[in-house]
């Protein structure tokens, strides 16, 4: 009797508790000293709050304003997460590479020794993703074919007769490690509107060439500096920077790097840990976010100098998750990722899988394209596993304020690195940090120095709350 009338009173002490039906907030330091950030995470709801009215905020009429828009931004949210239909591939026209970068996620047998599409292949596998897009894309839209290595320009003559052909049929973007761009092939693809990415890891052959080099030991850096500054001036063009333990300290003199030579998109993408190699090049997260902080600052220290905008792309894509989560450009930070829902890969032999990191994971092959009925290809159980995995089901994560900012990627990565799909992702903290971060851009008003332009353009204003 003595520990039920203990209970009772415990309940009635607690009367006034949040008994879930109504917003479950969270409030985060964002490391300022006059404002916090407070998140409904289940609709990524945000307010910037100042810290001496957090009482007001929490007593007033905020929670019960909310209360009533919440269920709007919970099904923006569900549609975002579980209502999009692919609009790309990665495809993949060759196993086949004329580099042995250190951290490459696909095997190095495959890249020595592998397959090259034929002209007829390569135009029956786009043959066969047109007819699949037609049916569940709105009329008049065009899917996107990203070109993806390996090296894609080692099969140069099919792909750019799929591109000739199937031009009015698909968006086309190359991604490419630069080498084999001569003159002629850059004229071609830029005739023909291809996005061009290319990659580069360092401010100096020094740095650059330790992990990009090819099979004879020798690195690419001059090759690729000049297809660079080629492409400068092409809209539709970007860079990516891998960062590993070996460049990581040098991420702000990037910045100044590519500011020299008027870049405008680039990538600063930690390494993926889905091989060997990238393991044991990832560098510590609080190193990371030690210069990749530094390398932000430093955008912001030019623009304001020189009014000219790099946009650090994997960033600017956690910043517009915030300020209109439908507004992110890439699907990775966030679950279920866009492997198997947003965009698929096929590789050289037609093989299907949820995204070009599972490219050499034979367990994670839906099935092919050449073979089998894509529909049925991409509810096959390897990609549903991709695609049924969520933040929900993942401990910590599923108890994390910005479990939707961030979404515990990249899930090849999490699955090589502890064998189980539902773990969080090594890169953690970095996330967190992003997000601290991107919440305090907000706060000083920055966002037009991080994020693309015309970004205004893609998001509408839904709610506005003062207090």
């Amino acid at each position: 009797m003595e520990s039920k009338h203990c209970l009772k009173t415990a309940a009635k002490n607690i009367r006034y508790a949040n008994t879930g039906y109504g917003p479950q907030l969270s409030v985060i330091d964002i490391g300022l000293t006059d404002k916090v950030a407070v998140i409904e995470p289940d609709s990524a709801f945000w307010a910037l709050v100042e810290k001496d009215s957090i009482n007001e905020l929490f007593s007033g009429s905020f929670v019960k304003n909310l209360q009533e828009h919440i269920k709007s931004f919970q099904k923006e949210m569900e549609y975002l997460r579980f209502g999009l239909k692919p609009s790309a591939v990665y495809f993949n026209p060759t196993e086949r590479c004329n580099l042995n970068c250190t951290y490459c996620y696909l095997p190095e047998d495959m890249r020595r020794e592998g397959t090259t599409m034929t002209n007829e292949e390569l135009c029956d596998a786009l043959d066969r993703l047109h007819l699949y897009f037609k049916d569940i894309m709105p009329e008049g839209e065009r899917p996107q074919i990203i070109f993806h290595g390996s090296e894609p320009m080692l099969a140069k003559k099919p792909m750019f007769a799929g591109i000739k052909k199937f031009n009015d049929k698909f968006h086309f973007g190359l991604q490419t490690n630069a080498t084999l761009l001569d003159d002629d092939a850059l004229s071609f693809l830029m005739d023909y509107h291809v996005g061009i990415g290319i990659s580069l890891d360092g401010p100096s052959p020094e740095i650059a060439d330790i992990t990009r080099k090819n099979w004879q030991n020798s690195g690419a850096f001059n090759k690729v500096v000049e297809v660079l500054d080629k492409l400068v001036n092409y809209p539709a063009f970007n860079v990516i920077t891998t960062v590993t333990t070996a460049n990581v300290h040098t991420l702000p003199e990037m910045v100044d790097f590519y500011h020299e030579h008027q870049v405008n998109v680039v990538m600063f993408n930690p390494v993926r840990c889905t091989q060997k190699g990238g393991m044991e090049l990832k560098p510590e997260n609080d190193l990371i976010w030690e210069h990749f902080s530094k390398a932000l600052d430093r955008t912001w220290e030019l623009f304001k100098k020189t009014n000219h905008k790099l946009v650090i792309a994997n960033f600017a894509n956690v910043l517009a998750g915030i300020t209109g989560p439908t507004g992110r450009r890439l699907m990775c930070d966030i679950s279920p990722c866009g492997g198997g829902r947003c965009f698929f890969a096929v590789s050289a032999n037609g093989d299907v899988f949820p995204c070009s990191e599972f490219i050499g994971f034979a367990e994670f092959k839906g099935g092919n394209l050449f073979r089998d009925d894509l529909h049925s290809i991409l509810k096959a159980k390897p990609i549903e596993d991709i695609t049924n995995r969520k933040v929900e089901n993942i401990f910590p994560c599923n108890m994390c304020a910005i479990r939707h900012f961030c979404g515990a990627p990249c899930p090849a990565e999490v699955k090589m690195l502890s064998g189980d799909l539902d773990t969080p992702s090594p890169y953690c903290e970095f996330y967190e940090e992003q997000v601290r971060y991107a919440f305090k851009v907000i706060a000083h008003k920055r966002e037009d120095a991080y994020l693309w332009d015309g970004w205004k353009d893609e998001t509408e204003i839904t709610y506005n709350y003062a207090l």
